[in-house]
């Protein structure tokens, strides 16, 4: 397993980490991912292990905090060997103060996390959503005195918009709070609206890249082709809806060259996928789940090897898209890139 630095922290993870959002699965997107009980659990966190993929991501929304729960009880009596990352700030309950990044919210969110999890610090810490309502001061002090408390070792976000994720990282430089070293976002051959401004603001300001849903909310599974309905037993009947919406053309056009590439390797269609963004710049790690241990083992068989250039470059063309303003190019869409491209991250080097 490769180990890369969390942006510009002195932190290191592996290339792939392993999301416990079918842990304890329960309600209707969640329970369509998966319901993987403690035991079974355990097991893939030794597979996982194995395989040098030491760092676990959950949330508190996750099946109602038994994401949490489960993950804590598979990591129990080992946690010396591992990484915890989970989020808090989506609503957890109707109250006025069970959502969002304020004192009154994250002092309790974290709290409550350390307990379901069954440990005294969370290694990576991260705001799952942008709150507008909540002054950025209020929020990067209450985060300084976990991280203070050694209840939190290191900070990011999850979902932000650029404008969000700079505000925030300002504020912190000039009150000399704690910086966020990592921001999870939505990434893959079919969904690379990230690569906009989210990867230049993150090139130059040395935040490191936690991939989600690296195979496009299911769609890159290699089970989905042109001509083809989604197979019966797909968890897009029931999950659509929540995901990112992606043109069906779009989709084949990826899907065809997929194909191509996985005939010339050997490798299967997920695996390419993953592969082709542990490529990109900023990403640190890549975060797959599964619902069973012949899933994970497909899924950790992204590492290891390396797809041409040439491969590269034609999943590039199939999965590339016109930005829109202010993003596309005025001459060509190369001469706006390079004018784009830092050389040297602002804040150190980036992932």
């Amino acid at each position: 397993m490769e180990y890369r630095r969390l942006g510009a922290s002195g932190l290191q993870v592996p290339a792939l980490s392993f999301g416990a959002g079918t842990f304890g699965g329960s309600g209707p997107l969640f329970g369509a991912w998966g319901d993987t009980d403690a035991e079974q659990a355990r097991r893939m966190v030794d597979i996982a292990l194995e395989a040098g993929v030491n760092l676990f991501d959950t949330a508190d929304v996750y099946s109602d905090g038994a994401s949490e729960e489960v993950l804590g009880a598979a990591i129990k009596g080992r946690r010396d060997q591992v990484l915890i990352s989970t989020k808090a700030g989506l609503p957890v309950g109707g109250g006025p103060n069970e959502a969002g990044a304020s004192r009154a919210h994250l002092t309790g969110a974290v709290e409550a996390a350390l307990r379901r999890l069954g440990t005294d610090r969370i290694d990576l810490f991260q705001l799952h959503a942008f709150d507008a309502g909540t002054p950025v001061e209020e929020t990067l002090s209450v985060l300084d005195g976990l991280v203070r408390d050694g209840k939190i070792r290191y900070l990011g976000a999850s979902n932000y918009a650029g404008w969000q994720l700079m505000k925030t990282l300002a504020a912190a430089d000039r009150h000399g709070r704690n910086r966020f070293a990592a921001h999870q976002v939505y990434y893959s051959l079919v969904g690379r609206d990230y690569e906009w401004e989210l990867m230049p603001l993150s090139l130059d300001q040395g935040v490191g890249a936690m991939v989600w849903s690296p195979l496009g909310w299911g769609r890159l599974t290699g089970k989905i082709r042109r001509g083809r309905p989604i197979p019966a037993g797909s968890r897009l009947h029931r999950t659509a809806q929540w995901g990112p919406p992606i043109e069906d053309e779009h989709l084949y056009t990826v899907v065809d060259a997929l194909d191509e590439v996985a005939a010339e390797t050997g490798r299967s269609v997920p695996q390419i996928a993953i592969n082709w963004l542990l490529r990109r710049p900023t990403v640190a790690s890549v975060i797959i789940g599964a619902r069973d241990e012949n899933q994970l083992r497909q899924n950790l068989g992204a590492v290891g090897w390396e797809l041409t250039e040439d491969q590269v470059a034609r999943l590039d063309e199939a999965s590339s898209k016109t930005p829109p303003y202010p993003y596309y190019p005025y001459e060509t869409q190369e001469g706006f890139a390079r004018l784009n491209r830092p050389t040297t991250p602002s804040r150190g080097r980036a992932a």
